[in-house]
């Protein structure tokens, strides 16, 4: 009788252990991504720029503007700094004196130095007769680039300007995403009120 009691212990035991074991199901479980902080959008609003000697724009009221202390010489360049994105759009100025074809093709050189970054470059043309504005916006795609916004403004004749955004943080553009955008808006706000002095 005892023996028959030490086997069915043991017998329990073992079906326990068994239904343990079989409970014990090997998940392979994967980590959740990484998550982003929510970043909230200020409401658009706009100021004149109407201080430079060759320019004129609106730009947004929670950026500010601050000189170029890269080139102290080069009077008309600006950054727009964003500091709640931690960003800047940094505008540079030349004049043209039958040099278009230089600016053009430095434009050109910039944009193609975030080809090894880029999976996609989008141009868009800008024509706006009544101020006189010509140029190109380039949208670089992909998830590396430094600078996913440049643009270049011209009448043709006296005037050449440069843009472009740039973030102080390693580039992660899928999660700049919104501000990217919210950023991009903006700089069509830009071109689209320039106006040449």
């Amino acid at each position: 009788m005892k023996t028959i009691l030490r086997l069915n212990k043991l017998l329990m035991l073992c079906l326990m252990f068994v239904v343990v074991m079989y409970s014990c199901e090997n998940r392979h479980t994967q980590p959740r991504p990484r998550g982003f902080f929510r970043i909230d959008l200020p409401k658009k609003e706009y100021v004149s720029l109407d201080t430079m000697r060759y320019y004129s724009f609106q730009y947004p009221s929670y950026s500010y503007i601050t000189h170029d202390i890269h080139s102290p010489n080069e009077k008309d360049w600006i950054n727009i700094e964003f500091p709640n994105f931690k960003s800047t759009i940094h505008i540079s100025y030349k004049p043209v004196n039958e040099n278009l074809d230089v600016y053009l093709e430095d434009s050109h050189t910039l944009i193609t130095k975030h080809i090894s970054k880029a999976i996609g470059i989008r141009d868009s043309i800008i024509i706006n007769d009544d101020s006189k504005v010509y140029g190109l916006i380039y949208f670089l795609e992909g998830e590396g680039v430094a600078s996913p916004v440049q643009f270049y403004l011209t009448d043709s004749i006296k005037h050449f300007l440069r843009g472009s955004l740039y973030f102080n943080i390693t580039p992660n553009n899928d999660s700049l995403r919104p501000v990217i955008g919210f950023v991009t808006d903006d700089i069509r706000h830009l071109i689209n009120t320039m106006e040449w002095k």
